[in-house]
């Protein structure tokens, strides 16, 4: 039997340094796009998220836009759109006027969370807890918009109709793997930051699958967290700025990326703390030998169709470099 290669992507949430310009973090984002298309990367995705100082992803269908025409190969898009926020119908619009322009290089992941706070939620849609309950519905009339057969009908999203943007589930619970396998659709994993379900997803997943017209076969992707530097203390020195941002999130103090900083004693222990190691399970950092052998075992246990690897460090430069790196590791592995 062939081995199964990987596939390897991008999961960026637009993350703003301090000091930095959100011109500048978007122009920082194309730059690394356009040396991931270069580097066989598979696709480029944005995360919505809303009311965050540290955080540019909020008009993604915008930015999907920016990456998409400064590429020419990889594959764009959303991972995802928080679709109790919107109207299927915008949605589709929106994408389908993307698959148009970028033919055949258009993603729409679909997530069921807000990517907010309460307060924001409801400012964004006064109906949220309703259209949240009511998600596979939603993912439904979406998928009744880029069909053909919709021709026919009152309400028509005619730029979206046979256009082919395929649809991922995005989840972070057993909710979602079940029904990503009811409707034959790809699943995408936030393993990345939501560790304790992952196994038992993916296996809820692949027994329950059942075959579409979209795919045949399951299909996974699972998000982790990777920062490779050309020594492990180095990596240790850059993952800093990523552990403050992982208990900023834990404390409710949601800030701007910080500059990296010295690993201290103190430091030690606050990520020892249960909620962080939780939090932090899918996280590889180190040398490039040393992430190698965790995104090995991490593969070996998941047996995941593909990676997406979001990279939290405070300079764009380090970060480019991770990513050649990572992406040097996957070809090895994939050999």
């Amino acid at each position: 039997m062939l081995k199964k290669e990987t596939a390897y992507s991008i999961l960026d949430l637009v993350i703003i340094s301090k000091g930095k310009s959100l011109r500048q973090t978007f122009d920082d984002a194309l730059s690394l796009a356009q040396l991931a298309d270069k580097l066989g990367y598979t696709r480029y995705w944005f995360a919505e998220h809303h009311n965050s100082v540290a955080i540019g992803s909020s008009a993604t269908a915008v930015l999907i836009g920016k990456i998409a025409e400064g590429t020419d190969r990889i594959r764009v898009g959303s991972g995802g759109i928080m679709l109790p926020n919107h109207s299927p119908l915008i949605i589709a619009e929106q994408f389908g006027t993307l698959g148009t322009l970028y033919e055949n290089r258009i993603d729409l992941g679909l997530g069921r969370a807000p990517g907010t706070d309460q307060a924001t939620a409801s400012a964004i849609r006064s109906d949220f807890y309703e259209a949240a309950m009511s998600f596979p519905n939603e993912i439904q009339k979406i998928q009744n918009y880029f069909s053909v057969d919709n021709a026919t009908e009152k309400v028509r999203a005619n730029v979206a109709e046979g256009v082919a943007v395929p649809l991922y589930i995005l989840g972070s619970s057993t909710d979602s793997a079940h029904l990503a396998a009811e409707k034959g659709l790809p699943y995408a994993f936030a393993s990345h930051f939501s560790t304790a379900q992952l196994m038992r997803a993916l296996e809820i997943y692949r027994q329950e699958f059942t075959p579409s017209n979209a795919l045949n076969k399951p299909y996974v992707i699972a998000g982790i967290s990777v920062i490779v530097a050309d020594t492990d203390a180095e990596a240790e020195y850059l993952s800093t700025s990523y552990y403050d941002r992982v208990i900023g999130i834990l404390t409710g103090d949601r800030g701007q990326m910080a500059p990296p900083t010295e690993m201290t004693n103190q430091l030690r222990e606050v990520i020892q703390q249960p909620a962080v190691q939780q939090m932090t399970k899918y996280a590889f950092i180190g040398s490039k030998e040393t992430v190698k052998k965790q995104v090995k075992a991490f593969m070996d246990k998941t047996q995941v169709e593909e990676l997406i690897a979001i990279t939290n460090i405070y300079s764009a430069k380090e970060r480019i470099k991770s990513y050649k790196l990572f992406a040097e590791i996957m070809n090895e592995l994939n050999k």
